[in-house]
């Protein structure tokens, strides 16, 4: 009946991986011979780890990455123009803790969005929040919240996270009437929390998407001089996947 009742009550306390690992550990002969601390530990360690998985599976879901990649994934040779020891230290996350961006270019097919797909899924496993737009769903989310009046809880949201991803930046020009709200959300950022932009143009570039000059020193000041740069080359993967392709027989 105590047997029973303990387990009504971890189930009642959500503890349900512990109340599972007590439940095995009583039916387990082997179990018996550990000592009380023992058998404690294997049941904490459960629920935790459980509980972990939980929050990782919750953050990559809010992230809406494009595809969930490991850092360990990744393909590092001097044809992609991928520096494995960057990489490798980005892994840490310790990028995000001191607030530093990221910036990628590359030609179309490079790999950017694998890429920083997988910052954004390591940054999941380093229990960092995380949000994935590209450029165009960034700006047609601006100009919804200034038409329907969610302006200031959008702009809290993006601030909130502690990286925020925006691919295919200079593919869709940025509104003029929204150059001076992402002057605010990346002001704000740079205080706060990490940034990773990749785009097809390298960053000298840069400078023309902005419909104005001034605005544009002040975005890429907060964003390029904290960041760590990379720049894929190479040819498009997806054609390099093609040619790999057996042709079918007709």
């Amino acid at each position: 009946m105590i047997v029973e009742q303990t387990l009504a009550n971890l189930r009642s306390l959500k503890l349900r991986s512990m109340a599972a690992v007590y439940d095995q550990q009583l039916g387990a002969p082997s179990a018996q011979a550990l000592s009380f601390d023992d058998r404690l530990g294997v049941m904490v360690d459960a629920e935790l780890n459980a509980k972990n998985d939980r929050k990782l599976q919750r953050l990559i879901k809010e992230a809406s990455l494009p595809e969930v990649v490991l850092l360990e994934d990744l393909s590092f040779s001097n044809s992609n123009g991928l520096d494995a020891a960057l990489m490798h230290s980005l892994a840490t996350g310790d990028w995000v803790r001191r607030g530093l961006n990221v910036v990628l270019s590359g030609p179309t097919g490079s790999g950017k969005t694998w890429t920083i797909s997988s910052l954004g899924t390591q940054s999941c496993r380093q229990g960092f929040s995380v949000l994935y737009l590209s450029a165009g769903d960034l700006y047609d989310l601006l100009k919804r919240a200034e038409a329907d009046g969610s302006w200031p809880k959008v702009k809290r949201r993006l601030i909130g996270y502690s990286v925020l991803i925006i691919d295919d930046f200079g593919m869709a020009p940025i509104p003029a009437e929204h150059g001076h709200v992402l002057l605010d959300i990346i002001d704000k950022r740079h205080r706060s929390g990490s940034l990773v932009i990749a785009s097809q143009f390298p960053v000298s570039k840069w400078h023309s998407f902005f419909p104005d000059p001034t605005m544009a020193d002040a975005v890429l000041d907060r964003i390029v001089h904290q960041a760590h740069e990379i720049q894929l080359k190479g040819e498009s993967l997806r054609k390099l996947q093609g040619k790999n392709r057996p042709l079918k027989r007709s």
